[in-house]
Parts: C-alpha cells; sequence; structure tokens
C-alpha cells in the first residue's frame, strides 16, 4: 500500500465522518415552504422592501404564486404594522455609544377568500446586535442596513412557515 493511497483513504474518512454524523442524526438543510394554497395575495401596509421580500420568500421557496388582486388568492396575509426600532444597548467608558440593537416587528393576519383566518392577528419580532464606532460611522450605517435586509428577508421567511404550520393544523392557529 502506497502512502499516498493511505493519505487519500484518511481523508476520505476525515471528510465522511462528519457528514454521515449529520445525516444520522436527522440533519437536513431547510427546503421549500409547503404552503397548501395556490395564490397568495399581500394587503395591508408593509414597506416596499418588505414586501419584495415577502413576494421573493413566496416566488422562491414555495410553490405558489402572488396574485395581484385579493380576489384571485387562496389566502390573504395582511401586514397590519410594521415598525422598525434601533436603541442603544450599550456604551462605552467615555460616555458614547458603542452598540446598538436594530428591532422590527410585524403585525399580520392571514385569511381565506371565505374570510376564514388561518392565522388571527400575529406579531413576529426580530433583533440584531450591531457594534458602533465613531471612526467608521459610514461603515456601520452600511453593515445596519445589511443587518435591516437580512431581517427583513427572515422575516418572510417565518411569515410562511407561520401561515403553513397553522394550515396543516387548524386547532393550533393561536400563535
Amino acid at each position: 500500500m502506497s502512502a499516498n493511497h493511505l493519505r487519500r483513504t484518511l481523508i476520505g474518512f476525515i471528510v465522511t465522518a462528519p457528514l454521515s454524523g449529520l445525516i444520522a442524526c436527522g440533519y437536513r438543510l431547510r427546503g421549500m415552504v409547503d404552503v397548501p394554497f395556490k395564490a397568495i395575495a399581500i394587503t395591508g401596509n408593509p414597506s416596499p422592501p418588505l414586501r419584495a421580500d415577502l413576494q421573493t420568500a413566496i416566488l422562491t421557496g414555495t410553490d405558489v404564486k402572488v396574485a395581484i388582486n385579493p380576489k384571485d388568492a387562496d389566502l390573504i396575509l395582511d401586514i397590519s404594522n410594521e415598525i422598525n426600532g434601533r436603541e442603544i444597548l450599550a456604551y462605552s467608558s467615555n460616555g458614547q455609544v458603542s452598540a446598538y440593537r436594530l428591532t422590527i416587528r410585524v403585525m399580520f393576519r392571514a385569511y381565506d377568500i371565505a374570510g376564514g383566518e388561518i392565522v388571527p392577528e400575529s406579531e413576529i419580532y426580530i433583533t440584531r446586535d450591531m457594534d458602533f464606532s465613531n471612526t467608521t460611522v459610514l461603515a456601520t450605517d452600511v453593515q445596519q442596513q445589511q443587518f435591516l435586509t437580512l431581517m427583513r428577508k427572515d422575516l418572510a421567511v417565518q411569515i410562511l412557515r407561520r401561515i403553513a404550520a397553522a394550515a396543516k393544523n387548524p386547532q393550533a392557529r393561536s400563535f
């Protein structure tokens, strides 16, 4: 047996051992959200970025279409309120802000075309902590916008998962 063959075998074992461990414990990547509707209309007053993230999550993460007119939809997702916030999380030793907490709170409900509630008035709240430095203010502003974009994308997927869970189990609709 050559040294190269032994080395390849050892590297192959090192690579496959963690993967087989993950497979054995039931780990799998999140796939598509299984929403039992054919078309979803987004109503209410979501911000344009949240509306776009919801539409993207629906079109890429489900087999559902986005309806422009609520009359063409099986499910109506009504975004009643969206609040973005930023609060001071910590101060440095000389009294300057050193960290912020970014928050997005979305109030929504989902109901079918007949008016039956799928998800009653609910709220999803997401936070991210962000370090702040006075020397890199422009970079911090860009980082804050990136955090908010990722947070909105997470919220869109969480809303779809909540709708899917409520549609599958009608008895557990109070979140």
